[in-house]
Parts: C-alpha cells; sequence; structure tokens
C-alpha cells in the first residue's frame, strides 16, 4: 500500500509540477511596427537679395534604428533666379544621421541634382542642362525636432558646382 501511494504521489506531482512549469515561458514582445519609427520632415530654405532669388523643398522621410542611428531618403526641389538667369534644380539625396548625445546631430549625405539652367546672354540664351553630385558631411545642434547647423560638401570643385561655397547652413525638422 505504500509503495502505490507512492507511486501515485509521485506520479502526480510530476504531472503536476510540468503543467505549473508550462504557465512559466518567454513574455510576448511587444510588436515592433515599423511605421512608429519613421519621422517625416526635411527642410525649406529661401533667399532673397540685391536681384537674386533661391527658394528650396526638401522633404524627407528617416527610419530610427536606435536613439543614436538615423537614415532615409530626401527629395529636393529648388529655383534659383537672378538678373540673367534662372534654374530649376530637382532630385533626390539619402541622409544618415548620428546623434552621439540628443543635443548633437551628425550627418553624412549623397545628393543627386538635375540641373535645368538659362543665362541670358548678348547673342541670346544659353541652356545648361546636367547632373551634380554632392556628398555632404554635416555638424548641428539639436533641440527637439529642430536641428540647425553646417554641412561641408566634400566634392565641390569651384567654378563646377551649382553651389557657391563648399560650407552650406541648414535647418532640418522631423516629427
Amino acid at each position: 500500500m505504500k509503495k502505490l501511494y507512492f507511486t501515485v504521489l509521485t506520479i502526480l506531482f510530476i504531472f503536476f509540477s510540468n503543467v505549473s512549469f508550462g504557465q512559466i515561458g518567454v513574455q510576448a514582445q511587444p510588436e515592433n511596427n515599423f511605421w512608429d519609427r519613421v519621422r517625416f520632415g526635411g527642410g525649406l530654405g529661401i533667399n532673397i537679395g540685391n536681384g537674386y532669388f533661391s527658394g528650396t523643398i526638401s522633404p524627407s522621410a528617416i527610419y530610427d534604428f536606435n536613439r543614436y542611428f538615423s537614415a532615409g531618403p530626401a527629395l529636393q526641389f529648388s529655383y534659383q533666379s537672378g538678373d540673367n538667369f534662372n534654374t530649376v534644380l530637382y532630385g533626390a539625396s539619402l541622409i544618415t544621421l548620428f546623434n552621439p548625445i540628443p543635443e548633437i546631430q551628425l550627418s553624412a549625405e549623397v545628393e543627386q541634382l538635375r540641373v535645368n539652367q538659362t543665362i541670358e546672354l548678348e547673342g541670346g540664351n544659353f541652356e545648361d542642362d546636367f547632373w551634380n553630385t554632392a556628398l555632404f558631411a554635416g555638424a548641428g545642434y539639436r533641440n527637439g525636432n529642430v536641428t540647425i547647423g553646417v554641412r561641408y560638401n566634400v566634392l565641390y570643385k569651384d567654378n563646377e558646382d551649382i553651389y557657391t561655397s563648399p560650407w552650406l547652413p541648414f535647418v532640418r525638422f522631423y516629427f
């Protein structure tokens, strides 16, 4: 009788211990939704001077891989005009952002723009259509969703570039 009692008790113990351990497992991980890590924004620019106008819009989207790294595509459209020229630029870029601390943002951006330019000369109009490639390294101060800084075009060449200087200030925002 003791042997039967011991056997039944052992079987019940094994059965219920396995059932009770079956309730302990890996907790369900929250679903990682791709769109929860995507932020939209970009940049706007306007420059008005003595007989000169320049306006730029650059919408973009970035994906936050973690709190330090983000990357994404951008589109760009720009119109520039002066006393004797009109220029339309359009294209795309790919930007990578690194935030070593929340207030500092470092960036690398490759940009490919199509340039359609008309220059008025005394003998007639000169039209020039070409592609322009730029590679920017930048740094800025970030406060919330806005970053203000400067970027440097490492591919800049005097008199061969659409930019007048390799140094360009920027204001960037993402929401």
